[in-house]
């Protein structure tokens, strides 16, 4: 039987916390140890089978809107929304088959933290946004920190741990297809300071690491993760200890006793990257209050706190630097560094792009273009041939690994490729017409995909909902074209008619899918919906009793003031659920 379209019959029930612990793989040879590898393989199956549920995504994402809110100022949701579209859509990474498109939501809990949940579910905290000052390089690098934690799919492994470790045998057998069946409460329990977080502190620096990468490919200023890190620090020792897995009781210098390694050490590593980055040449180094930057060893710039702002010192040292890193990594030659006489005979250089912006800023505030251009040409003249080599080799290395995945989505099994468009079908179920784009693209890379018109119907009821209505047309008529046969591509352009206004041609689309299966739900639940939106109740009565009949009673499909002429009593049980909802909110 088709899973396609009957995912809308589907519903999760998730209770998740934004806890985060993440394990490395290692902690399977501590499991073999301790006598609970195999609690620990099952639960891992499980999780990254929920973690390529899109209903628990959604769900997930609901449940955080409804404890957390929604941040009620528009200026961080844009923000937000801005950069994750730049990791997103710009960023070096690809996604493994059995992992979801990142989906992310701003809620308007005062704390600071943000959560990667094992769906690729992302949570921003309120608090995190306005502790970082709004800044979006160190924004960055904490979302694509933790977006590396959902690509290196390290949630899906803690939570195994955590699992493994707490609850061991009592989690086996459990259906997790929806989350239904687990006790959460007790489950979010599992996952505090005391699990294994000497194991964790490896992975924290990981995805420290995969995200510079990610947020500098997106074209972020380089020493955002290292000014992100002294921010959190200076948040750490001064206003709060609540946040992240940080504990009152921990020791910052001890790093077995956090899930998160110590920032001072958190900042040296980030720097050291950017340094790295940019062929070695660039160096920050702190004097007291102060910071320095160094070309070659050579001071070039001197930052110091000014104001009340106790970080701007780190800050604008840190992205000083990252900007000149960015400019050795991307060029391989002075030229390209466009050194100019600009404004008030003022030596200007490089172009617009916002990842130099500061750098240029300071330049321009500090007339320091002369003094750039000499040190930056005599570092290119000096340059041993060998450093060049290594940037381009590593930039190839990270290339080859994600190339690698890519294809080893590609070509996954019939199985794997099949939950590609599944999921794709079920964004759509829920008007995420986007992401449905994006997952059925991957369907259709797949090589292994055994339903290409399907694939096409489903592409062309995404384009609809995204408001590409000649374009869905175009999608679905190749649908019905190349396979006849599958009701579905019949009920995909049904449901692209209807978007289109095309009410009538739409309804003959759905007599052609009953002609095939009498008895689908889908098909009357969509005639319902025509029918009503036609004013024809009586006929959209008749339509919502036959698809109430066939789902098995699924309350859900049917609107309330027709699902109170089929089944009062289960639409009293609805209304009472939301009055409930109405006066706990």
């Amino acid at each position: 039987m088709k899973k396609f379209f009957m995912a809308i019959l589907m519903t999760a029930a998730i209770i998740f916390n934004p806890a985060q612990v993440f394990a490395a793989d290692a902690w399977a040879i501590a499991a073999e140890a301790l006598g609970v590898l195999a609690a620990y393989q099952s639960t891992l199956r499980e999780m990254l089978a929920l973690g390529n549920n899109v209903n628990a995504q959604m769900e997930v994402r609901r449940q955080d809107i409804e404890k957390n809110g929604v941040d009620k100022n528009p200026r961080d949701v844009e923000l937000v929304n801005s950069i994750m579209n730049r990791l997103v859509n710009g960023g070096q990474y690809e996604l493994r088959v059995n992992s979801l498109p990142f989906v992310w939501h701003v809620n308007d809990d005062d704390k600071f933290n943000a959560a990667c949940y094992p769906m690729n579910y992302i949570s921003i905290n309120r608090g995190l946004i306005r502790g970082l000052n709004l800044d979006e390089n160190q924004i960055a690098a904490v979302l694509a920190h933790e977006m590396t934690h959902g690509l290196e799919q390290h949630s899906a492994k803690s939570y195994a741990q955590a699992v493994a470790q707490s609850l061991g045998a009592i989690m086996l057998g459990m259906n997790v297809d929806n989350g239904s069946n687990i006790d959460w409460s007790k489950f979010n329990g599992m996952v505090g300071y005391s699990i294994a977080k000497n194991i964790n502190v490896p992975a924290e620096y990981a995805a420290d690491e995969g995200g510079f990468y990610l947020m500098t490919s997106a074209g972020f200023n380089p020493g955002g993760a290292a000014a992100a890190m002294n921010r959190l620090g200076y948040y750490v020792r001064y206003e709060t200890q609540d946040i992240w897995e940080f504990s009152a009781s921990d020791v910052s210098s001890d790093e077995t006793l956090s899930d998160h390694p110590d920032t001072d050490k958190r900042e040296v590593k980030m720097s050291e990257l950017m340094t790295a980055y940019g062929g070695g040449h660039v160096t920050v180094e702190r004097f007291e209050r102060a910071y320095k930057v160094f070309i070659d060893g050579k001071e070039i710039f001197h930052s110091i706190n000014t104001g009340s702002d106790h970080n701007n010192a780190a800050e604008n040292a840190y992205y000083f630097a990252g900007g000149l890193s960015k400019a050795f990594h991307d060029f391989d030659n002075v030229d390209s560094w466009n050194f100019r006489r600009g404004n008030s005979n003022q030596i200007d250089f490089l172009t617009d792009e916002p990842a130099y912006r500061e750098l240029k800023a300071l330049s321009l505030m500090y007339n320091l273009g002369d003094k750039i251009k000499s040190v930056v040409t005599a570092a290119y003249l000096n340059e041993n041939p060998a450093i060049r080599k290594k940037i381009h080799d590593s930039d190839a290395a990270r290339k080859k690994s994600w190339t690698k995945i890519k294809s080893n989505a590609d070509s996954a099994k019939i199985k794997a490729a099949t939950q590609l468009r599944i999921n794709a079908d079920i964004y759509n179920d829920y008007g995420q017409g986007e992401l449905a784009l994006k997952q059925i693209q991957r369907a259709l890379n797949a090589k292994n995909q055994d339903d290409i018109a399907e694939c096409l119907g489903i592409r062309g009821r995404a384009k609809a909902i995204c408001g590409d209505y000649d374009g869905a047309l175009a999608d679905s008529d190749a649908a019905v074209e190349k396979d006849p046969e599958n009701l579905y591509n019949f009920l995909n352009r049904a449901d692209v008619r209807h978007m289109r206004g095309e009410f009538q041609l739409a309804l003959d689309d759905i007599n052609r899918a009953l002609s095939i299966d009498e008895k689908n739900p889908v098909a009357y639940k969509l005639q319902g919906d025509i029918f009503d939106e036609q004013g024809k109740i009586s006929e959209a009565e008749l339509s919502y009793r036959k698809c109430y009949e066939l789902s098995n009673k699924n309350p859900r499909l049917i609107p309330i003031n027709y699902l109170e002429k089929i089944d009062p009593k289960a639409a009293e049980k609805i209304n009472k659920k939301k009055e409930h909802s109405n006066d706990k909110n």
